[in-house]
């Protein structure tokens, strides 16, 4: 199905159902399925024509959303591009789209006019504005193949890639969220996190799909997103672990009363902030979502009280296997149950892409005969649940072992001196590579008694083998707009070392 079918069936079942709740404007289904016709119509009046790309580097919240659901009225391809991108990256993304349009705000309009060369720019109000003087009324069909977004991927090694994906896909994806993570129709749930990532786009879609209320937020702030979420009795989330942990310390998620339902994707979780998340909300759900932008699921924990830090098994949409971690490992290559393999995932699954934007050197590397090979390292339990053990590009070979840092990184975040670690291998004249921990210390301990604590910490829960060589403390952990940590960055010397042993 095409997504704008799907708002528009969505509007047929619930016309008077509020649809967009939160910060800006609300808006029952029926208000916007006519609002997104007419923002359709407005890029049309602007010259965007089916199949063209129209860049949208928008902060976030409604305006974002319904330029989305217009573009896929219309059969454009949407291209939302992170505000965090500086000029090159910008610039770099409109060239490599050969974008028709780019659509800005107030916060973006600035970098944005620098880099845009000959793209047309419009600000959102302006787009806005031209969509209040246009007609409301369904537009033709747009078959479910054609291309509805293209995401660009973080880029945390070398340029961003362009990552095309159908409607087809971002509806079958869309549906598997909302099955996968137990979402109930009528749901309510935080639209905070950035719609230039997949699970921005997927807490939109799903929302539409079992016909929910999608509260916007534009960017995360603690003390509003609590607020937001008492006002609007928000029911469900679905956020990076970092943003767990930053509503969790408020000390405050406890006074959300209607929240039942959690869910995270985009970095690993510790069994600690697992547990106590269980405490302060008690879930009837907690999934733990594994995927990618290119393949939204490869598998789901569908329990996290039960297992934390199980990656569960595959979704419904999904085809799993673990391979040989050496490059160039056939499909077929599997290893034994309790091994070490990369991540596999069928291309055959409806969630997936079918290959990168311009990129025959990245497919080359990715795509092996009917299979995307993730980079991702896992192992099986007896279950044969899946638990993730790191990135092929994270190992670190010490002495000619070869670590991963995620087992190391769970077990030192139990350390009650700290309160967020990194595990990275270090260049060392001895080891090759020594096992480094970057730790950022708890509130009121000094950073020399943080590292003092978790190297006896790592002492008493860890062999010898993975024990770090190294404890650096430092102010924070350096992530990426979604939580993914920036290793690279601590790799490359970029830190600020408080206290060193």
């Amino acid at each position: 199905m095409d997504l704008a079918t799907t708002l528009g069936w969505a509007a047929q079942r619930h016309p008077g159902r509020r649809a967009v709740g939160g910060a800006g404007r609300h808006l029952t289904y029926r208000q916007w399925d006519a609002r997104t016709n007419q923002l359709a119509r407005a890029l049309e009046a602007e010259g965007v024509r089916p199949g063209d790309r129209v860049a949208l580097s928008v902060t976030g919240g409604e305006p974002l959303a319904s330029l989305h659901l217009a573009a896929q009225k219309l059969g454009a391809v949407s291209v939302p591009l992170s505000t965090r991108f500086g000029p090159d990256e910008l610039g770099y993304c409109l060239g490599d789209a050969a974008a028709t349009l780019l659509v800005t705000d107030p916060a973006t309009a600035e970098r944005a006019a620098g880099v845009a060369g000959g793209v047309p720019v419009r600000d959102v109000a302006e787009i806005d504005a031209r969509g209040a003087d246009e007609p409301d009324g369904a537009l033709p069909p747009v078959p479910e193949g054609e291309v509805s977004v293209m995401l660009y991927t973080s880029g945390t090694t070398g340029r961003p890639k362009g990552v095309p994906r159908t409607h087809r896909a971002e509806h079958s994806a869309a549906v598997a969220h909302a099955i996968q993570t137990q979402q109930r129709q009528g749901e309510v749930v935080l639209g905070v996190m950035p719609m230039f990532h997949t699970m921005g786009l997927r807490t939109l879609l799903a929302s539409i799909v079992v016909g929910g209320t999608w509260v916007a937020q534009p960017e995360f702030d603690v003390e509003s997103s609590l607020e937001l979420m008492r006002a609007e009795n928000v029911t469900s989330l679905y956020l990076v672990p970092t943003i767990y942990w930053s509503l969790l310390h408020s000390g405050r998620l406890g006074e959300v009363a209607t929240l039942d339902r959690l869910s995270y994707a985009g970095a690993a979780m510790t069994p600690t902030l697992a547990e106590q998340l269980v405490a302060a909300v008690a879930p009837t759900a907690f999934v733990n979502h594994f995927g990618s932008t290119e393949i939204y699921t490869f598998t789901v924990g569908p329990d996290v009280a039960a297992k934390p830090g199980s990656a569960g098994r595959a979704g419904i949409f999904s085809q799993v296997r673990l391979v040989a971690p050496e490059v160039g490992a056939p499909p077929d290559a599997l290893v034994g149950p309790g091994e070490q393999g990369q991540v596999i995932v069928s291309m055959g699954s409806p969630e997936a892409f079918a290959g990168y934007w311009h990129r025959p050197d990245a497919d080359e590397k990715a795509i092996r005969d009917g299979w995307y090979y993730t980079g991702d390292l896992a192992t099986t339990d007896h279950d044969g649940d899946l638990w993730v053990s790191g990135r092929v590009d994270d190992m670190i070979n010490s002495g000619g072992e070869n670590i991963y840092p995620d087992e190391i990184e769970a077990a030192l975040a139990r350390c009650a001196a700290v309160v967020d670690v990194c595990v990275v291998g270090l260049p060392d004249e001895r080891w090759g590579h020594a096992v480094t921990a970057f730790v950022v210390p708890a509130q009121g301990i000094v950073p020399a008694t943080a590292v003092a604590e978790t190297v006896a910490h790592a002492r008493a829960v860890l062999p010898s083998l993975k024990r770090p060589k190294r404890v650096i403390a430092v102010e924070a952990i350096p992530r990426s707009g979604v939580g993914k940590t920036l290793r690279r960055t601590l790799v490359a010397g970029e830190f600020e070392a408080l206290a060193d042993v």
